[in-house]
């Protein structure tokens, strides 16, 4: 289970309304001085990304022996302060990559109004659906997507003869009282996701009477998402009291891939109703004034290759944005694709976000 708190860890944000100055970044690997002559002669590029990223090494290997690019990548923090310290640090002249990956569309227009990236338009955006590129400029590229979706304990159900709900109102049902935990949009990603989906899919107003009634229903908050689930949710090691968690559509192919003795099929699986979920969509971008303008295209066109789309699902458990990246068959049975999720735009989402934060803490912690 240590692997799957590490693929699903929510960490590839953990928000705050208010994100402070994060320290030097650290390095993902350390450089080893005895590397061959061969490497001396590359071109070190260095990518900024966020604490959960992860690729196959030989995969990294047979893209700087191709390009003659040496990738440097180093952790940032979550991505609230991981783009907070790039544009201050880009506006003073010092930024300390060439480019970033993690920025989710929760985020996105903060790295847009401070202009943060460089555009280049990739050759491979054409192999990319067009609800995901949410930057016309493309200076953002969207690089993998996945959905924050309600997770439930299917013995749970099963063994109490209680039909799962299909709606975000069927949750207010008494049958369902105390039996779903959530984050608090403050302190993580999910959380933030899962209340935008509820405003996304009913309007603000609508949402926060939706959350009074959650609150009467005794829903329970918790910081973050490892707290939810591994403590609080029925399914996971903790055997918590709450058969229902917010998590991630993916989060049910992770539980069936990494049983431990193996499984016939996931215990877990999420509720996919129109409106239930939220779409987080991550991009990566040139950093503006980087001085390794051309190693840093064909780190994007990597990202956008076929060997790294295909490799994430498993390093990530998110999905690939180009068409024709092949799924693990596993991943594919065991997972499950909301065909309607929530949406706001970026720029509602920059206007509002901290205000959200703010009624919902209001309403929901006092």
């Amino acid at each position: 289970m240590k692997k799957l708190l590490t693929l699903l860890l929510a960490s590839t944000l953990i928000l705050t309304a208010c994100q402070a100055a994060l320290p030097s970044p650290q390095p993902v690997t350390e450089t080893n001085p005895t590397e061959s002559a061969h490497n001396d002669k590359l071109t070190t590029l260095t990518v900024m990304t966020h604490d959960s990223f992860a690729v196959t090494k030989e995969v990294v290997e047979k893209f700087e022996a191709e390009s003659g690019v040496k990738v440097n990548f180093v952790k940032g923090g979550d991505v609230g302060k991981a783009l907070n310290t790039l544009i201050l640090s880009s506006k003073a002249g010092t930024p300390p990559a060439d480019v970033f990956y993690g920025v989710d569309n929760t985020f996105l227009s903060q790295a847009l109004e401070n202009e943060l990236f460089e555009p280049y338009a990739a050759p491979a955006l054409q192999e990319v659906d067009d609800a995901l590129k949410l930057d016309p400029k493309s200076g953002a590229l969207p690089i993998d997507y996945g959905d924050v979706c309600i997770n439930y304990d299917k013995t749970y159900f099963k063994e109490h003869q209680l039909a799962v709900p299909t709606s975000l109102s069927e949750l207010t049902d008494p049958k369902y009282k105390g039996l779903l935990a959530v984050e608090n949009p403050a302190t993580s990603s999910p959380g933030l996701a899962f209340l935008l989906a509820t405003i996304g899919s009913m309007g603000q107003g609508n949402a926060m009477q939706w959350w009074e009634a959650m609150k009467l229903n005794d829903v329970v908050v918790v910081n973050d998402w490892e707290t939810a689930y591994y403590t609080n949710f029925s399914a996971s090691s903790g055997k918590g009291p709450q058969p229902m968690v917010v998590s991630y559509a993916s989060s049910p192919a992770a539980e069936y891939i990494y049983a431990d003795p193996k499984v016939a099929e996931s215990p877990t699986a999420s509720i996919t109703a129109d409106g239930t979920c939220w779409r987080q969509i991550e991009f990566a971008g040139i950093i503006r004034g980087t001085k390794n303008r051309a190693a840093a295209e064909k780190f994007l066109d990597f990202l956008l290759s076929l060997p790294f789309q295909e490799d994430m699902p498993m390093q990530m458990f998110v999905y690939p944005v180009i068409k024709d990246a092949k799924l693990p068959q596993d991943f594919i049975d065991q997972s499950q694709v909301p065909a309607v999720p929530a949406t706001l735009s970026p720029e509602e989402i920059a206007k509002n976000r901290s205000s959200y934060i703010e009624a919902w803490t209001e309403l929901m912690m006092k």
